[in-house]
């Protein structure tokens, strides 16, 4: 069998593919694309050309029409005269084995969409056995109903009815079947044992939070690279790894944290991403059992990002998924420091845009709604951090005294010394 799990990355070149549809328009489609250059980058490939085309909806047998297939392959030919070797080329949604095959055949170069890209990032960045077990289980559930296009050389020779004038089928059915069955036997049976692996590791970890003692446990939820790793190292005082790159973070990670004199948990989870794979979902739904057990959410969102309000909307569906749409939450709006914002000039009378907007003239909107919902900080640069710790402080300590009424908090004060 493929083994799955990559150690390391090479670098590649890749041009990048997207649709623009009645649902999706070309503003959305480019910083879905811009998305995308960054998993490419985070997986170890340099995105070079980027293609865009008009459509109702992808079509079921190429994905995009047969014109612009035929542009994308004309650039792979010239960048190949001009010994600039195009190594992949990626699709923004996840494409069916047909569209696969079809697509591979006529640009004869590697296919990846952005399901795959994902899992392959995924794979790079797995460490424990938890996380391997996991992304592999993903891969496989990925990898089984496309099987049929890594067998095309043991295809049958024939086809028909087998009766009438026609060619029959009879006596031509060759090995291909056979291994194409083989293999996905050996698939299913792997699943098996991945889930049974994932089911033990699940109780191991449900055994270690029930002997977390009577403490609130606090998890830290939001799109991937919003500074939750950076976060928690802050809080907890750990060194949790931490990159400007998509999905730094695949294991739990559980700290002590204690402010004042109330200590609570503090765990910091997986990303979330726009058109995330449900398989992913299904495989790390042990992983993301610290947030379906938390007391209290933090939802990091990276207030610098021009499509911050989206990315809360992708997180409050992968939470309603989750069932935890109903848990209190407090919403950190991280990396006020990158915030920008241009300034209208005074004879321009076109409406505002998001860009026009200063960070005051934000927090002014509907956040302001939220009150002791939402807090403005910089993990990066500290700031506001001692309003993050009071806000905490007293969130947690309501719930710790619902909680455990008739259990004090272990410590009278705490000496940061």
């Amino acid at each position: 069998m493929k083994e799955f799990i990559r150690t390391e990355a090479e670098t590649e070149t890749a041009v990048l593919v997207a649709l623009i549809t009645r649902t999706q328009d070309e503003r959305k489609t480019n910083e879905y694309l811009d998305e995308l250059a960054f998993l490419a980058e985070t997986a170890g490939a340099r995105a070079v050309k980027r293609f865009t085309q008009r459509l109702d909806q992808p079509l079921a047998a190429t994905y995009v029409g047969k014109g612009k297939l035929d542009e994308i392959r004309q650039y792979i030919e010239e960048e190949e005269e001009a010994e600039r070797e195009v190594g992949m080329v990626i699709f923004d949604d996840e494409l069916s084995a047909k569209q696969l095959r079809n697509i591979e055949r006529e640009l004869k170069v590697k296919i990846l969409d952005r399901t795959s890209l994902i899992l392959d990032i995924f794979a790079m960045r797995a460490q424990t056995a938890n996380a391997k077990t996991q992304v592999e289980l993903a891969q496989y559930r990925y990898m089984l109903p496309r099987l049929q296009r890594l067998w095309t050389h043991l295809e049958r020779q024939g086809g028909g009815s087998g009766s009438g004038g026609g060619k029959g089928s009879v006596g031509l059915r060759g090995p291909g079947e056979t291994q194409l069955e083989m293999d996905r036997r050996i698939i299913l049976n792997r699943m098996a044992l991945l889930k049974q692996r994932l089911a033990d590791i699940d109780r191991q970890k449900s055994t270690q939070r029930k002997h977390r003692g009577r403490l609130v446990r606090v998890a830290l939820v939001g799109y991937t690279n919003v500074g939750k790793s950076t976060l928690i190292n802050l809080l907890a005082k750990s060194d949790v790894f931490a990159e400007n790159k998509l999905f730094a973070t695949l294991d739990t990670t559980v700290r002590k944290v204690i402010i004042g004199n109330l200590p609570f948990l503090l765990s910091d989870t997986v990303g979330f991403i726009r058109k995330i794979p449900t398989d992913l979902v299904d495989s790390f739904k042990s992983t993301l059992d610290e947030v379906r057990e938390a007391d209290l959410l933090l939802h990091v969102v990276d207030i610098a990002h021009p499509d911050f309000e989206e990315q809360i909307e992708v997180v409050n569906q992968t939470l309603a998924d989750l069932g935890c749409a109903d848990k209190p939450v407090i919403i950190v709006f991280n990396k006020i420091d990158a915030y920008t914002w241009t300034e209208k000039e005074a004879d321009d009378l076109t409406p505002p845009t998001r860009e026009n907007v200063s960070l005051a003239e934000l927090e002014r909107t509907w956040m302001a709604k939220l009150s002791d919902g939402c807090i403005f900080i910089s993990a990066r640069r500290q700031q506001n951090i001692d309003g993050l710790k009071d806000l905490l402080y007293r969130r947690v300590s309501q719930i710790h005294v619902q909680k455990y009424p008739y259990n004090d908090f272990l410590y009278d004060t705490y000496d940061e010394a």
